[in-house]
């Protein structure tokens, strides 16, 4: 049992991928699935259509690298982390779609809490109160799903329902995607009673909270494995991305650049509570050891925004063609684009924002409108990442990023040109699935200690320096400031 292997359940795709003791790839199999937007402001996704994807591409990943379940020493599954699903314990269905994170439909529900509630709820679970987090997804089902509040009634983030149906019915989480759902206590990395009772949640529909490298349970034989594989390790896509980055130790820090951007710094064992805007969330735990903190700043729209060109402006036919047309023009011609299609999120949390384009001239092109998307996509990580400085005291010198935009090289040169500082990328950009697999096989022994991971992988990071000066950075971003009040 030479190798590890990760489902990686994200925004818009689900894959399998299967990693050798070196981390590697060595297999991996890669499917979308449906956005399903049913009125303005609503997100959500087919649960039964997520678990199919999952079946179909750990088979492929399977076929893919010519090995059989029973070559993998364990499993780990890393996910979206706020999207919501509720099912019935008993026929193991979806009761409703799932909510999406980037879902606003709760932000009525939050507007009713008292001053003292959202008091309480901030600092106990270190998050803002925003339609984002899971526990108001979780109120709307109990509200308005009439079978959510049955006794059979289950709920949980994406990760606790891949987990049961893979392993036939164990219902639990671990604490980085607890620590989304406006429910868990940082300090006791437990289902906080109080809160609870203010999204009116039984703790018996919750699942039981985990660390996040452990034996979860085994896979169903009958599943798609086709054999009893260790379950090993759960963690939300951040945080198996701070992972994947050997962001081990505090100070340590990423950048992912997915469906949307989050930024992380690992905190230590320390709760570090934010002061400008970002959110204190749990980084990873690995077993019995003690839990490490971040600080993070998340953004709603990034990648998606570039979904949006190609599906609903037909300005390029599929996402890699947006680098030659934005590279078509020097500039953006004065074009600011903000997609606060489900308003922003750090450092602003302004659940009203809207999307604006902003700039426009009879001379304005699709090129410009491309150039623009990723110029917003690196403006909006700036924003959190000078959140992020401000918070810490400590400015960075370089910066770490994976996902799938990175392997566009003028977004991350402008991302440097953008910062000031130098962007660096792993030999692997999909620490995400990498992440999950490293903490499984922890888990199971496959690996002795992180210090043996950190030895053996030693390829050298592609590397973006600055080329603006001071001044251009400087006013490139005054002018963005002034677009993000117009939204």
């Amino acid at each position: 049992m030479a190798y590890i292997g990760a489902l990686d359940q994200g925004t818009s795709s689900t894959r399998f991928m299967i990693f050798d003791r070196s981390g590697k790839v060595v297999g991996k199999h890669q499917l979308e699935h449906r956005q399903i937007t049913p009125e303005a402001g609503w997100v959500e996704h087919d649960a039964s259509e997520i678990w199919q994807r999952a079946c179909e591409t750990i088979v492929g990943a399977l076929q893919c690298a010519n090995l059989l379940g029973s070559d993998l020493a364990a499993i780990g599954i890393t996910n979206q982390r706020e999207t919501t699903v509720v099912w019935d314990v008993e026929s193991g269905e979806p009761l409703a779609n799932a909510i999406v994170w980037q879902d606003l439909r709760t932000a009525q529900f939050l507007a009713t809490l008292s001053g003292d509630d959202q008091d309480k709820i901030r600092y106990r679970t270190g998050l803002t109160i925003a339609p984002y987090f899971a526990g108001s997804k979780m109120h709307w089902f109990r509200a308005n799903v009439p079978a959510a509040k049955s006794p059979t009634a289950r709920f949980g983030t994406i990760d606790s329902w891949l987990l049961w149906k893979l392993s036939g019915g164990v219902h639990a989480t671990d604490v980085t995607n607890a620590s989304r759902t406006l429910l868990m206590n940082l300090e006791t990395l437990d289902w906080d009673q109080e809160l609870l009772d203010i999204f009116q949640i039984p703790r018996t529909a919750l699942p039981e909270i985990k660390s996040s490298s452990e034996i979860y349970a085994m896979t169903d034989p009958n599943g798609p494995l086709g054999c009893a594989v260790p379950i090993a390790a759960i963690l939300g896509d951040q945080s198996a991305a701070m992972v994947g980055q050997l962001c081990f130790e505090a100070g340590e820090s990423k950048t992912t650049y997915g469906s949307g951007n989050f930024a992380l710094l690992n905190t230590g064992t320390e709760i570090v509570r934010s002061k400008n805007g970002l959110l204190t969330t749990l980084c990873f735990k690995f077993g019995d050891q003690r839990a490490h903190y971040a600080l993070e700043g998340s953004v709603a729209v990034t990648g998606s925004a570039i979904t949006w060109l190609r599906d609903k402006l037909g300005i390029i036919q599929n996402a890699a063609e947006i680098e030659n047309l934005a590279s078509s023009v020097s500039d953006t011609a004065g074009v600011y684009f903000v997609p606060a299609f489900s308003g922003l999120f750090a450092p602003y949390w302004r659940s009203d924002a809207r999307g604006v384009i902003v700039g426009l001239t009879h001379a304005t092109t699709k090129a410009h409108l491309a150039r623009a998307t990723l110029e917003a996509i690196c403006y909006q990580t700036r924003d959190v990442i000078d959140a992020m400085v401000a918070d810490s005291g400590v400015p960075l010198k370089e910066m770490r990023v994976d996902g799938g935009i990175t392997a566009n090289s003028l977004c991350m040169q402008m991302q440097a040109d953008i910062l000031g500082i130098d962007i660096t990328r792993p030999a692997i950009i999909e620490t995400t699935a990498l992440g999950a697999a490293i903490a499984a096989g922890l888990a199971v022994g496959f690996w002795a200690a992180p210090q043996e991971i950190q030895q053996q992988w030693r390829e050298p990071p592609r590397r973006w320096s600055p080329t603006s000066t001071l001044e251009e950075r400087a006013k490139g971003y005054a002018g963005w400031k002034k677009a993000i009040e117009r939204s």
